[in-house]
């Protein structure tokens, strides 16, 4: 009796273990429009019930296709969601592995502008960090679309939206000729 438990618990055990410690599913791109359809709810809004789970699956698409033509976006669409989730860590992560690992796609300066812009000023008020990332975006890809956004990023790092408007408002009024109180 004892032996047929001990035998029992061992088999139980020994598929458990190939279950849960088996080979990771090969994922496709079809798996990951499916679970991309997943991310937002009806109204527009980040489902973060399962958003994690999809970063994380576009995470494993990557690690299982590095060479993949379609690896840097899907990591950058990581990252973009740790970012909207204020996962400020594992958003800097993914930025620095797309930065890393895919340094000529048109990606990597998205997520350096989305990482100085919403990470480093916004969810950490660290502006020095703010700034250098833009910066590095600015010198690293100087044809960049983006180089536009990321110097008036750099020009309002720090500032609230309501100071943000104020200055964009002063702005257009000087280029309309229009006189300013002081």
């Amino acid at each position: 009796m004892k032996n047929t438990l001990k035998l029992m618990m061992l088999a139980v055990l020994a598929f458990g273990m190939m279950a849960c410690g088996g080979k990771e599913q090969k994922l496709t791109q079809d798996d990951l429009k499916a679970a991309e359809k997943t991310l937002f709810n009806e109204n527009r809004t980040l489902n973060e019930e399962v958003a994690p789970e999809v970063a994380e699956k576009y995470c494993l698409f990557v690690k299982q296709n590095p060479n993949d033509s379609t690896s840097a976006k899907w990591l950058f669409h990581a990252m973009e969601i740790n970012v909207m989730l204020k996962n400020a860590d594992k958003s800097i992560e993914l930025c620095n592995q797309l930065n890393e690992d895919y340094p000529d796609s048109e990606w990597t300066p998205r997520a350096l502008l989305y990482v100085g812009s919403f990470v480093y000023n916004d969810q950490l008020n660290d502006t020095a960090q703010a700034h250098a990332t833009l910066q590095r975006l600015i010198d690293n890809y100087p044809d960049s679309e983006l180089v536009d956004d990321a110097q008036k990023s750099i020009e309002y790092l720090g500032l609230s939206p309501d100071e943000i408007m104020a200055r964009i408002m002063m702005s257009q009024m000087e280029e309309m000729g229009m006189e300013l109180d002081e």
